[in-house]
């Protein structure tokens, strides 16, 4: 009865090369555009004013075009992640403590160095302590896009370990969200909030398949959580563990999932990537690249999170907690642990938290993140790229 859930969903990790190649062509278009006398447009467009306004049930938010894509088309993103998450805890590749001990242990070395590398480069700069999150994350869609294009010189194993892992490691980032990026909490939102989490826990006890109630109910969720001033990003992971893996021979998580991810893969994601990847090259210097956040945020990418992925994955491994994916060896899983420095689209969601939402910090400080966060992912990518082609196929490499 659980072959169709068993078979992987398959969603947001169908076409993970045109994820990619989109992402890729959405970030060029924005630093073309950035750069072009349509530079006025691009940033009027995104900074025009649409507020959410439901007066007759007493909600007012001021938003720009921007915030609409940070806040809601992110937690549609949230969502995405959230139910391929769920699914491979219950029947996946972490549904066991052994295959969820290393993707899970890597994650967290991949969270911690990171932060300490750029702690490190900021400690004397409180005003970009802020940012400390930024290079912890993985984009999803872009490391296993350039993983795929090795076609069969890599495992599926490695390649599931990797997907898992970044998976985590957006978990990792919704709590750092939670924690540290919500601000001015009001105690009767957070209350409503609960009162859908409420109405969503009964619609899961009785085995509701009616997706459209979940999703209503999700949207009351977000509209609370939006008003609460926790992060409304976290609504969309909230709705996903609500959501049925299975009710009969129907698979309710499945059909969500697959209805969603075309449009997160190829309009979502893409149209963050173009509102929030632009930089004006010409505000800046070569010294650009001495700043302590754009050096923080590369080096850790680049070093931080493949020093951090490898030396946990080798404790994990030395002390029998986990072992090595199938037909893997160190070496590949080295590429793997380099991969994961792209951070992108989540690094730039991070930074956008950080130093754009309430005015905390100007725009200035935003491009320093951009600038830091392409840097550290197009290196992270250029080193897998190097790295792999200097192994020959099926070369076990350094043994623990």
């Amino acid at each position: 009865m659980l072959k169709p859930i068993i078979k992987p969903v398959a969603t947001f990790f169908k076409s993970e090369i045109a994820i990619g190649i989109s992402l890729l062509v959405a970030t060029v278009a924005a630093m073309l555009i950035a750069n072009s006398k349509y530079y006025e447009i691009y940033k009027i467009f995104f900074s025009s004013a649409v507020p959410l306004d439901l007066s007759f049930i007493g909600l007012h938010k001021e938003m720009n075009f921007l915030d609409w894509i940070n806040n809601f088309l992110m937690a549609i993103f949230f969502l995405l992640v959230g139910l391929e998450l769920k699914r491979e805890i219950l029947v996946g590749e972490l549904s066991t403590k052994r295959k969820f001990a290393l993707p899970a242990i890597a994650a967290l070395g991949g969270i911690i160095f990171p932060i300490l590398i750029f702690v490190a480069l900021n400690f004397n700069h409180p005003e970009n302590m802020r940012g400390f999150a930024i290079p912890a994350a993985t984009d999803i869609a872009f490391a296993y896009g350039v993983i795929s294009l090795f076609g069969k010189r890599f495992s599926n194993s490695l390649k599931v370990f990797l997907v898992a892992l970044a998976v985590l490691d957006d978990l990792a980032a919704i709590l750092i969200i939670a924690i540290f990026y919500s601000h001015d909490l009001s105690l009767a939102y957070i209350a409503l909030a609960f009162i859908a989490l409420l109405g969503l826990g009964l619609l899961n006890f009785f085995n509701s398949n009616k997706t459209h109630l979940y999703l209503i109910l999700g949207f009351f969720l977000w509209l609370m959580i939006l008003k609460s001033g926790l992060h409304s990003t976290l609504s969309g992971v909230l709705l996903a563990l609500f959501i049925p893996l299975q009710i009969g021979n129907k698979s309710p998580l499945a059909h969500l999932a697959h209805k969603i991810s075309p449009g997160v893969n190829f309009l979502i994601l893409p149209l963050f990537a173009f509102a929030n990847a632009g930089v004006r090259l010409e505000n800046f210097s070569v010294d650009i690249f001495t700043q302590p956040l754009v050096l923080g945020i590369t080096f850790g990418l680049v070093f931080g999170k493949q020093i951090g992925v490898m030396f946990f994955s080798f404790l994990a491994v030395k002390f029998n907690i986990a072992r090595l994916p199938r037909n893997t060896s160190w070496s590949e899983l080295y590429i793997a642990a380099i991969l994961t420095g792209i951070g992108f689209t989540m690094s730039l969601f991070i930074g956008s938290l950080a130093f754009l939402e309430n005015n905390l910090a100007n725009d200035f400080m935003f491009d320093e993140v951009k600038i830091g966060v392409l840097c550290g992912s197009f290196f992270s990518a250029m080193l897998a790229t190097v790295v792999a082609f200097s192994f020959k196929k099926g070369q076990r490499g350094f043994s623990a």
